[in-house]
């Protein structure tokens, strides 16, 4: 087993424009996953095409040609069960409500909550839609509340929506409360916000 992930070897993509930056996060995660990077948004897509899909994506969101939010949309077009994590610089707001990645760091990101989120990532992988979607929601409620004030979240619809369905998927859950509870300490600990 690698060191900090629970799983061997996974795949994953660092996609990235910005080289060095690239370079550093595959690095931070060489020794625990088969990682590739690619320097932009063609040649992600190139590289998930060529063969076996990646297990976990680490997507920035601003590149030029092709953004991170066209590769996301195209990935999910595909129908891959590629878990994305959107790793970026870019404030949120409150427009991620509908977009379909997995999880969102905020760069600079901690390497164990790099590792941390992959692990995650990985783990969810083999959950039930309902908590897939839970988590994926528990992810964008989290980071937008590290930039947000609560007054701004409040008087945005997009996250009360997203608020409202997430205490509908908890209470559609069947899973134990003391389960439940364990899972989402463990997935909120990580530092999404910037």
């Amino acid at each position: 087993m690698g060191e900090g992930l629970h799983v061997d070897e996974p795949r994953v993509l660092m996609v990235d424009d910005e080289k060095q930056v690239a370079d550093a996060y595959a690095l931070r995660l060489q020794d625990v996953a088969d990682v590739t990077v690619a320097y932009g948004g063609d040649e992600a897509l190139a590289i998930v095409a060529e063969g076996r899909p990646p297990d976990v994506v680490l997507l920035d969101r601003h590149m030029p040609g092709l953004s991170g939010d066209s590769v996301l949309d195209e990935l999910r077009e595909r129908d891959l069960t590629t878990r994305v994590i959107m790793v970026t610089a870019i404030d949120p707001g409150f427009g991620i409500a509908d977009m379909p990645f997995d999880d969102y760091l905020c760069k600079p990101i901690a390497k164990e909550d790099l590792f941390a989120a992959v692990d995650q990532q990985l783990d969810a992988a083999s959950y039930d839609d309902p908590l897939t979607e839970f988590f994926s929601l528990t992810a964008k409620l989290a980071v937008l509340e590290s930039e947000r004030s609560p007054e701004q979240l409040e008087a945005a619809s997009e996250y009360v929506r997203m608020r409202r369905r997430s205490d509908e998927l908890r209470e559609e859950l069947a899973v134990s409360t003391e389960n439940f509870e364990e899972m989402v300490e463990t997935f909120t600990a990580i530092s999404r916000g910037g």
